[in-house]
């Protein structure tokens, strides 16, 4: 029993059951996504991959999460939870596959790239777990299905490395990662049938409108439109890695293509916020219904440096770890295991404490731990013990874990009804940041990489002391008319 007041133990309950059923999927899913970092020595080994090409494909891997977890966070809201996990874990372990038996590098970079779909699947957990859990145990509920499903890019780099390394020579890690896909895409099929969307009784709300987020006043507008362009720069930013300008793997022509339309699809995306939101220029909405976009802003930039250090780190660990200290693959990957196996505590640690003492207070709290931490790191050099970087990393993984699941216990307290979207966009800033982070490791040595962590984190963190408050709980309201409402209660 990890609190009087949820015990994870007794199945006799249906949320307890929709718990452990959908922690589950989203471990499937990072096993899935995730297990390429652990991978990356075995496949750089056996196609023989330069330093340059593993490290755009660790890029690639985050890249198509950005777009994806904003379109799921929108289906969901739409279609439920159900269907779309089940569609996650099937398609994307199909394309895992795919993944796992092609030659040439180019269809092994656009598989990758396809392969970050499955990353959305964590969204999709956030709003079942919203249906069926109260606000005074959302936060707790919401880091232990974030921590033990984040624990399946450590349950991949416990297991996919020494299936590899035991079993079809150089073809391992192609066995290793197909047999990870068929496992997530069998369960996809379980999931259906064992979960629902809501308890018994309970109505599902649905976003009103569909390809843009409802804001309330016009400051937040202007700030929705503003957030969004983050989404396109990173892909941008993949795009120029990409280019003859650094790796050279599209040509000119087409980088200049693909500007174009980032840049096409982004006028595209004011056009559809401005059609979904105009009405609020000319008849404002009832304070009732309001909902600050500031928090969400806050939030996608602190999940930016939570989530996009978590991704970033356990991407690059085990490279870091052979080429800096000469450590056997095996042995590599399995330290580099130790960092996301925190989440088992950390992730709902941070959300059982925002819980107890407030969110804006946790967030606080992780964000002082994540930037000291990482601006430690980022005075390593190789002269450092290994057990001492193992040490740090994991001090800097226990912070920025358990930053997530503070993150993630104030997210569906901001607006019910568009849950899905708010952590979708918020998942999204997260790959935002790992896609950055991950540039950054691509250009710099390690030692700046961890120094630049820690430099986005201070940044953050003021802007959390400053601007972030604490939410407002909503609840449910019956009409004499019969119909219902939200409502929110301090």
């Amino acid at each position: 029993m990890l609190s009087n007041k949820l015990n994870i133990f007794d199945l006799s309950k249906p949320n307890i059951r929709i718990l452990h059923h959908t922690w589950f999927a989203f471990f499937m899913t990072f096993v899935v996504w995730l297990g390429l970092g652990p991978m990356m020595p075995f496949i750089k080994e056996a196609l023989s991959l330069t330093d340059q090409q593993a490290k755009v494909l660790l890029i690639l891997n985050v890249a198509m999460t950005i777009p994806a977890r904003i379109i799921v966070g929108m289906l969901v809201d739409k279609l439920g939870p159900r269907i779309m996990y089940t569609g996650i874990l099937i398609l994307g372990g199909a394309i895992s596959i795919g993944f796992a038996w092609v030659e040439s590098y180019e269809k092994l970079a656009l598989m990758r790239f396809l392969s970050g779909f499955i990353g959305a699947g964590f969204v999709v957990g956030i709003r079942m777990i919203g249906e069926w859990f109260p606000a005074k145990q959302t936060g707790l509920a919401q880091g232990i299905y974030g921590g033990w499903g984040n624990f399946g890019s450590a349950g991949a780099a416990f297991t996919l490395p020494f299936i590899a390394a035991n079993f079809g020579g150089d073809e391992g890690w192609r066995i290793a990662l197909t047999l990870a896909s068929i496992i997530a895409i069998l369960y996809g099929v379980i999931y259906y049938f064992v979960v629902s969307d809501t308890p018994k009784g309970s109505t599902y709300f649905k976003s009103k409108k569909m390809g843009s987020m409802e804001v309330t006043s016009r400051a937040d507008l202007i700030l929705y439109i503003l957030m969004n362009i983050p989404l396109f720069l990173a892909l941008a930013l993949l795009t120029w890695k990409l280019s003859p300008a650094q790796l050279g793997l599209i040509s000119a022509n087409t980088s200049y293509v693909i500007y174009a339309v980032l840049a096409a699809i982004y006028l595209v995306q004011i056009g559809k916020i401005w059609s979904v939101n105009a009405h609020i220029l000319k008849t404002p909405v009832a304070q009732l219904h309001r909902y600050k976009f500031k928090q969400v802003a806050i939030l996608n930039w602190a999940y930016f440096v939570t989530f996009g250090t978590e991704l970033a780190v356990v991407s690059m660990l085990a490279l870091f770890y052979v080429s800096w200290f000469d450590i056997p693959k095996v042995s590599a990957a399995l330290l580099a295991g130790v960092y996301p196996f925190v989440n088992l505590v950390a992730r709902p640690g941070g959300g059982w404490l925002s819980d107890i003492i407030g969110r804006r207070r946790t967030l606080i709290i992780v964000f002082a731990g994540i930037t000291a931490s990482f601006l430690v790191l980022g005075l390593v050099d190789k002269t450092w013990p290994v057990w001492l970087v193992v040490a740090m990393t994991i001090v800097g993984g226990l912070f920025s874990k358990a930053g997530s699941g503070a993150v993630y216990a104030m997210v569906p307290l901001v607006q019910r009804r568009m849950t899905g979207q708010i952590a979708g966009m918020a998942g999204a800033f997260g790959n935002v940041g790992a896609v950055t982070f991950l540039t950054v490791n691509s250009l710099v040595t390690y030692d700046l990489f961890f120094l630049f962590i820690g430099v986005i984190a201070a940044t953050v963190f003021v802007l959390i002391v400053f601007f972030l408050e604490e939410p407002k709980s909503q609840m449910v309201e019956t009409l004499p008319d019969g119909t219902v409402q939200m409502i929110e209660v301090k």
